[in-house]
């Protein structure tokens, strides 16, 4: 079944996920969009791209909402008309949407080798000590999702995930950690969730209260 879960992360928030099985007419056929999305898909040149657009709108239908529902902002982010929170992502075969009382990103991502290679790159090496090569796989990924999703609520120009985001200590069975942003003379922190999906990282940050 392509909508493989429906999962509550909090008494306020329910990821969904979806496993995109489905040809591209097949998703194209079983959802209705909106003019300027029906715009931005023939934009894609990709069809995985395309793909994972349209399963997502399949997941917003699970969800109780339509395409119409959605709107994005100047930046890029994602809203919902009646003023719930929602997150996006998709990676190769998989979609996810998260929805929410609370502020939340969420990030999707396959574990590669390439994302331990780039691992110095983009966060601080201790975490990986003491980890097998895959344990290292998985947590550099994690860190990169921890980063994409506080990066998302954020969402400022100038943010550097090696600079400004950084993780508090945890292992992998943990599945939870507090992120934090050091930027402009200023720290914020976040609550954050993660769990693995077949050969999948999903990671979701929560904006804690002020």
């Amino acid at each position: 079944m392509p909508l493989l879960t429906i999962k509550e992360l909090n008494s306020t928030t329910k990821l969904w996920v979806w496993k995109i099985s489905e040809t591209w007419d097949e998703l194209f056929q079983s959802v209705v969009l909106k003019d300027v999305s029906l715009a931005r898909l023939e934009t894609m040149k990709s069809e995985s791209h395309q793909k994972g657009f349209l399963s997502v709108r399949k997941l917003l239908i699970s969800a109780g909402y339509t395409d119409f529902d959605l709107y994005y902002d100047e930046f890029g982010k994602p809203h919902l008309n009646d003023g719930k929170h929602i997150t996006i992502s998709h990676s190769f075969e998989f979609s996810i949407i998260v929805i929410s009382d609370e502020v939340i990103g969420a990030d999707l991502e396959l574990l590669k080798e390439k994302t331990l290679k780039i691992a110095p790159r983009f966060m601080e090496i201790f975490h990986l000590e003491n980890l097998s090569h895959y344990e290292q796989m998985k947590k550099a990924t994690v860190i990169w999702g921890i980063k994409e999703s506080v990066f998302k609520i954020k969402n400022e120009p100038g943010i550097s995930f090696p600079l400004h985001i950084f993780e508090q200590q945890f292992n992998l069975e943990d599945k939870k950690t507090i992120a934090e942003l050091r930027f402009n003379n200023k720290t914020e922190y976040f609550d954050v969730v993660f769990d693995f999906i077949e050969d999948y990282v999903f990671v979701c940050a929560f904006e804690k209260n002020k």
